[in-house]
């Protein structure tokens, strides 16, 4: 049976719209998944049902995370924050990891998933990090990569993608400063930035800061390999 992985979408309050860029749901669908966007709630025996009835979480890209969750003031820099998805967000993520069930975070997936577990972020890395030399946030077109990322041995990350270098696209001002707890960096750029997480303590918990589901579309077989790995991942959880 191919598994069902609940994707969060980002909402538009004024419109009354949930959206998500279909590249997320073309992502699982081609990895053999079979995506299903979480309406939102507020009912916590609602949000149990969700992740009970998932076999993984996707958590994909969106606006920057409200900086109150790691305890900080906003940055004049901060960009748009949207409060009801990352409320939203992080009670399904609490509770799909404590059924610990396979979660996959995409760029603000990524930073989310730090955050919840007690890390966080550089609000705005252009004024936050005086030595980035690398553009994080690309002028062409996202199907393409433009810079290298050095991936951490024998991590899970590692292994699933079987290189020490990559390349990624890249669309983000915000990125991991202190790492959550029981999370580790699988991955960073050359001027230090932190683009890949995961956990020591869940089967299946990682994080990147490209990406990938834009890759798809020329076939990268880095991206392919994430996919298929974490649907192969939620499967396994079904039996």
């Amino acid at each position: 049976m191919r598994p069902i992985i609940g994707i969060v979408p980002s909402i538009d309050e004024n419109k009354e719209q949930y959206f998500t860029n279909i590249a997320n749901v073309r992502a699982i669908k081609q990895a053999g998944g079979v995506p299903l966007v979480l309406p939102y709630t507020e009912s916590i025996e609602i949000i149990k049902k969700y992740a009970t009835m998932i076999d993984g979480l996707y958590l994909a890209g969106g606006n920057d995370i409200d900086p109150n969750y790691y305890s900080e003031a906003p940055h004049p820099k901060l960009g748009e924050v949207n409060p009801t998805r990352d409320a939203f967000e992080w009670e399904v993520l609490k509770y799909v990891s404590y059924e610990d069930k396979p979660i996959l975070g995409v760029c603000k997936g990524m930073q989310m998933i730090n955050v919840f577990f007690g890390g966080s972020l550089y609000q705005d890395m252009t004024s936050q990090v005086t030595d980035t030399i690398i553009q994080h946030n690309q002028k062409s077109p996202l199907k393409h990569p433009i810079h290298v990322v050095t991936l951490v041995n024998k991590t899970k990350l590692q292994q699933i993608i079987e290189q020490d270098t990559i390349k990624v696209n890249s669309h983000h001002h915000q990125a991991v400063y202190r790492v959550g707890d029981g999370l580790i960096v699988s991955g960073r750029t050359s001027d230090g930035i932190i683009e890949a997480i995961e956990s020591s303590r869940h089967s299946f918990v990682i994080g990147v800061q490209w990406h990938p589901e834009e890759l798809l579309k020329t076939d990268e077989q880095m991206a392919i390999k994430i996919y298929d790995m974490f649907i192969m991942q939620c499967q396994s959880s079904t039996s």
